[in-house]
Parts: C-alpha cells; structure tokens; sequence
C-alpha cells in the first residue's frame, strides 16, 4: 500500500482494509502508527541499504573482478525495485523532520559504503596506478553513488533505462571493458 500510495497516505485503519484484517488486530500489533512506519521502513533499508557479497563474489581472487560482479548485483537488485527506491527518498525526505529516521537511514548509508570500503581498499593496494590520490572511502562513496543513481534512473524512466549499458561505462572507467 505504500508502495502505491507513499507513507503520507499510510494509517492503521487503511492497512487493515488492505489487507483484510480488523484495525484492532493492526493496532495489537504494531502498537501505534509509528511502529508501522517504523516497520515499513525496515522494509525499506533492507531492500535498498542492506549489502549481501555472496559466497560466489567472495570468492573471486581479484579485487577488481569483486567489485564488478558487486556493481552488477546491486545495479540490477536495486533497479528492479523502483517502489522501494521511491519510499527510500520519501524516507529520507521524512527524516528532515523527524531525527530518529534520518539517524537510521544516515546509519544504513554508512553501513553501505563500509562495506564497500574492504574491496577498494584491497584494488587500491593490487592496482595502487589505478587512482592516485582517491581513498578507499572516496572510492567507496563513489560506487554508492552510482548504484543508487541507477535506482533512481530506472525509477524515473524504467522504459529507457538500459542495465547493461550503465554497466559497460562503468566498466570503462575502472578500466575492465567486456
């Protein structure tokens, strides 16, 4: 529901229509309309924030083979999700008012380019060359950037976003063209 509708639309009595339930049933158990959108924007980060390297990633010896098959996954994760990228930025628009969910969202950035961090710090030491004077955090903020712009984008105009041509120049620019 709020996926279709957004959060300003979301109350206790429109998610028990929506799903079939009493609004008491609701209310036992969420408590009050905060705990629902607190529990929605758990939802929220877990799809959009939440960085899984699988075992299948891990396992690749280069760094740089790491980081492109990371780039891939979650270009592809996040862009076919645009609901969930939209309640994302309705949260973070939320979060100027409200201090406990920009701190939560703040928090899920920062653990988002963590752990980004340890697969360019080991390119940055394999390919010292490849980026004189970025850091592994500038690196890192770099690659977030571009994955949640690329959410955006196939939010924006899903009908002209091309996954794979957003990959190819990313690709180019660290120098790994396929």
């Amino acid at each position: 529901m709020a996926c279709r509708d957004g959060i300003g639309r979301l109350t206790v009595r429109a998610v028990a229509a929506e799903v079939g339930v009493s609004h008491g049933l609701v209310l036992f158990y969420f408590g009050r309309k905060t705990r629902l959108v607190h529990a929605l924007l758990d939802w929220v980060i877990a799809g959009t924030s939440v960085l899984e390297i699988s075992e299948d990633i891990a396992r690749f010896p280069d760094a740089r083979d790491r980081l492109d098959a990371l780039l891939q996954q979650e270009m592809a994760r996040l862009s076919h999700q645009p609901e969930r990228t939209r309640l994302f930025l309705e949260f973070w628009a939320l979060g100027a008012r409200h201090d406990e969910i920009r701190s939560r969202i703040n928090a899920e950035l920062e653990r988002y380019r963590t752990a980004f961090r340890s697969i360019m710090e080991e390119l940055l030491v394999a390919e010292p060359e490849m980026a004189r004077d970025v850091t592994a955090d500038g690196l890192a903020s770099v690659a977030v950037s571009w994955i949640q712009g690329c959410a955006v984008q196939a939010m924006i105009d899903p009908g002209h976003f091309d996954a794979d041509q957003h990959l190819a120049l990313v690709r180019g620019m660290i120098g790994r063209t396929r």
